[in-house]
């Protein structure tokens, strides 16, 4: 008895070290925020201006995880590598999370967290031997920069392409629009959206502006502050002119047809709950890091009034963005699904100076990979005038292919860091029946 209490007040220590945050100081915000700041990783032959295709691409294959190694390999796409550069993020985040600097720390299980007030919660570097460093990563995820306060994007269209073939089988037109209720840092009003009396952390809503047959149909998605708590998603069907909620498992759903899931969007969209979580340690990997206004942009795509072209698309069926990458600094984490699921794990790899997921490889029950997911990021200063300044790294295209379905998603887009245009009234469950 006296041996099993013995081992029973180690295990709780244990717990209780790891959920402290540990005692971060300037240095560690410095590195968490400008890892580049003393120099760039480099890779023997890995210069500007390489381009990694399925001739090369086994000489450079440590710096590629393995979804994306073996699309190289296969010959769908090339790789063209760009100058490493600093994401200098948002000064009002940075300032927020100097101010509360050890604030934080995790609660007794996953989903808890105590003491945050705003800013990155953990910015300590991750330890192999913390058993619940990869909670941190996500919290840090969670509560990131992402869109900032409130953003839009608009338009964006997706397109459900034949991976074989080629062929666009739909065209959807849509926009998305974000807003955090809470911890707010830049734009008023701050820190918090008043009237949150349901006590929500973030919201999502999207319309579909075309094609006719789901024209109107809307999607909101509430995340509550309590990361116990289950989120709401409402789904709006134009032509049914009515509401419904979207069940638990409809997150792990095909999307309006598409590749990719209501879980899916933004590399991971649900509660940190929702999984269990690994880090699997920090390398250095290639990252579709960018400056759109420096690419080869598509010139088949609709024309917008302020002169703004998208990201264009090539290799196997159209499938693959065509920008530069960087080799930069990332967090490996591994997840598992809690609930029952398609999915039978995620790796995520986590953009250690933004905290974003731009690359994430999903496996199914037996192992096998399932789908890859790219989302390229540009640089606000080298992207839409009105971003320039904002320190808000923008999500600009996508690419998720089924690699057991042949087929992919595509998604060109224009980021707007304009809060004008997210009022906290259009997250709300009345607004989506009054239409846009």
């Amino acid at each position: 008895m006296k041996t099993k209490f013995s081992a029973l007040v180690v295990a709780l220590m244990a717990v209780g070290a790891a959920s402290m945050a540990s005692a971060a100081t300037e240095a560690d915000l410095e590195r968490s925020f400008f890892p580049y700041k003393n120099g760039v990783p480099t890779f023997p032959g890995l210069t500007e201006g390489t381009v990694l295709t399925a001739k090369n691409v086994d000489q450079f294959k440590d710096t590629l995880d393995p979804a994306m190694y073996d699309m190289v390999k296969r010959g769908w796409t090339e790789m063209t590598v760009g100058k490493t550069t600093s994401f200098d993020m948002n000064k009002p985040y940075v300032e927020a999370s100097r101010a509360n600097m050890n604030k934080t720390k995790l609660g007794p299980k996953l989903g808890d967290i105590e003491g945050f007030v705003a800013g990155r919660p953990f910015l300590d570097e991750p330890s192999m031997s913390d058993p619940r460093a990869a909670e941190k990563i996500m919290w840090n995820y969670k509560y990131g920069v992402n869109w900032g306060d409130n953003a839009t994007i608009s338009p964006f269209y997706w397109k459900y392409r034949n991976l074989a073939t080629g062929q666009v089988d739909k065209t959807l037109k849509v926009h998305f629009n974000f807003l955090n209720f809470t911890h707010r840092v830049e734009h008023d009003p701050k820190p918090n959206v008043p009237g949150n009396a349901s006590n929500l952390f973030r919201g999502i809503y999207m319309t579909v502006e075309s094609p006719p047959d789901l024209k109107n149909t809307q999607l909101l998605i509430q995340r509550y502050e309590d990361d116990a708590k289950r989120d709401d998603a409402y789904l709006y069907l134009g032509f049914q002119r009515r509401v419904r909620r979207l069940a638990t498992g409809q997150v792990t759903d095909s999307f309006l047809g598409a590749d990719l899931m209501i879980q899916d969007f933004e590399g991971y969209n649900d509660r940190l709950s929702a999984y269990t979580w690994k880090y699997l340690g920090a390398k250095t990997i290639m990252m579709p890091y960018y400056y759109h206004n420096n690419l080869q942009l598509a010139e088949d795509m609709p024309k917008e009034a302020d002169g703004y072209k998208f990201v264009d698309f090539g290799g196997q069926g159209g499938c693959f963005q065509k920008i530069t990458w960087q080799l930069r600094k990332v967090y490996t984490v591994e997840g598992a699904p809690v609930d029952p699921s398609p999915i039978g794990k995620r790796l995520l790899y986590i953009d250690v100076q933004t905290n974003t997921i731009n690359r994430s490889v999903i496996y199914d029950k037996k192992g096998e990979i399932w789908k890859t997911f790219t989302i390229g990021k540009a640089h606000p200063d080298a992207h839409h005038p009105v971003n320039k300044g904002s320190g808000i790294p923008i999500d600009d295209s996508f690419s998720l292919v089924d690699l057991q379905s042949k087929r992919c998603t595509t998604g060109q887009f224009k980021g707007l860091i304009d809060p004008k245009l997210s009022p906290p009234a259009k997250f709300q469950v009345q607004f989506m029946r009054g239409g846009d």
